[in-house]
C-alpha cells in the first residue's frame, strides 16, 4: 500500500518523529483521532503548528505514517503468501496471523486508522489501490496454483482473491473494534476458508492433492 505524507518520509528527521510520538502517546490515552487538536499535538511534540502541516497534509495522513511498520509487515506478509513452494495452510495461515499481529502491536493507531478511513476521502482511495494491488498478486497466485494443478477450479481468480482480501479486511476491523470471535478462532476461521476456497478440502486437512 502506498503512503500517504505530505512529503517524502525523512525519519531521521526529530521533529516529524516528535509529532508521530505525541500522536501515539494520545492514541494510547484513549483519545479519539477526531478529538485530537493540530495545537495540541504539535504543543505536545515541542514543535509549531505550522511544522505539523509541513510533514503531514492532516491527521488522517499523520495516521498513515504511525502505521509504517504495518505496511511493511503487509508487504512481508505478501512474499509469504506468494511462495507456493510452501504448504498453502503454512503459508496462508501464516499471513492472516501477521495481520492480526499488526493491530495487536498497534491496536490504537490501527483503530485510529479506521476513523482516518471514515472520515478521510483519500484515505480510503489509498486503501482501496492497497487492496486492487493485494488482489492482483493474490489473482496471479491462484491462477499459477490451478495451473499447476494445486488449486481447484473455480470464480473468476481477480474476483475470487478480492472477495477474500475484503473478508481479511472485515474480520481484522472486528478484532481491532473488540467483536466477532477470539483471534485464534478468527484466524483458523480465515485460514480453512481461504485453503477450501483456494485449494479444496483435502488441502484444509492436510492432504495431497
Amino acid at each position: 500500500m502506498t503512503r500517504l505524507d505530505r512529503r517524502s518520509p525523512n525519519k531521521g528527521d526529530a521533529r516529524r518523529s516528535d509529532l508521530l510520538e505525541a500522536l501515539d502517546a494520545l492514541l494510547k490515552d484513549g483519545v479519539p483521532l477526531e478529538d485530537i487538536n493540530i495545537a495540541q499535538l504539535s504543543e505536545r511534540a515541542g514543535v509549531t503548528r505550522s511544522a505539523f502541516y509541513f510533514y503531514f497534509e492532516n491527521k488522517p495522513m499523520a495516521v498513515i505514517a504511525l502505521l509504517e511498520q504495518m505496511y511493511d509487515d503487509v508487504a512481508l506478509a505478501t512474499d509469504r503468501l506468494l511462495d507456493t513452494t510452501v504448504d498453502p495452510n503454512e503459508r496462508i495461515r501464516s499471513v492472516i496471523a501477521s495481520l492480526f499481529d499488526s493491530v495487536d502491536h498497534q491496536p490504537h493507531a490501527y483503530r485510529a486508522l479506521l476513523e482516518a478511513r471514515a472520515s478521510s476521502a483519500t484515505v480510503r482511495e489509498d486503501w482501496a489501490r492497497g487492496l486492487a494491488g493485494f488482489a492482483e498478486e493474490v489473482a496471479a497466485m491462484i491462477r499459477t496454483e490451478r495451473k499447476a494443478g494445486n488449486a481447484i477450479a473455480g470464480p473468476d481468480a481477480d474476483a475470487l482473491a478480492a472477495v477474500l482480501l475484503d473478508l481479511n479486511d472485515r474480520a481484522v476491523e472486528r478484532y481491532a473494534l473488540g467483536g466477532g470471535p477470539e483471534r485464534e478462532q478468527h484466524i483458523d476461521a480465515l485460514t480453512a476458508i481461504w485453503v477450501r476456497t483456494i485449494h479444496g478440502a483435502d488441502r484444509e486437512k492436510g492432504e495431497g492433492r
